[in-house]
C-alpha cells in the first residue's frame, strides 16, 4: 500500500503534466495579455478605438489628411485622460 503523501504528489503534479502545446499556449497568451493590457486596459481598448476611427476615416471617403492629422490628436487626447484619471484616482 503506498503512503498517502505520495498520491497527493501525484494529484499536484497532474498540473504539470499538461501537455507542452498547451502549456506553450497558456504562457503565450499570458505575455500578449500582460505586454498589450498591462495595468491598464482602458489604454488598449482606447488605442484599439483609435485605430478603429482613422480606418474608418480613410475607408469612407478620402479624408486621409483628416485621418493623419487626426490619428495623433485622438492619441494624445487618450493619454490626457488616463492621466487625469490617475491623478484623480491618487488624490482620493
Amino acid at each position: 500500500m503506498p503512503p498517502e503523501d505520495v498520491e497527493v504528489e501525484a494529484g499536484a503534479g497532474a498540473s504539470a503534466e499538461r501537455p507542452l502545446v498547451q502549456r506553450w499556449l497558456k504562457s503565450f497568451g499570458t505575455f500578449w495579455w500582460d505586454f498589450l493590457v498591462g495595468d491598464t486596459p482602458e489604454l488598449f481598448v482606447g488605442a484599439l478605438v483609435a485605430i478603429g476611427i482613422v480606418a474608418l476615416l480613410v475607408k469612407a471617403s478620402s479624408l486621409n489628411t483628416v485621418a493623419v492629422g487626426g490619428f495623433p490628436a485622438l492619441v494624445v487626447l487618450l493619454l490626457a485622460a488616463s492621466v487625469g484619471r490617475e491623478r484623480r484616482a491618487k488624490r482620493r
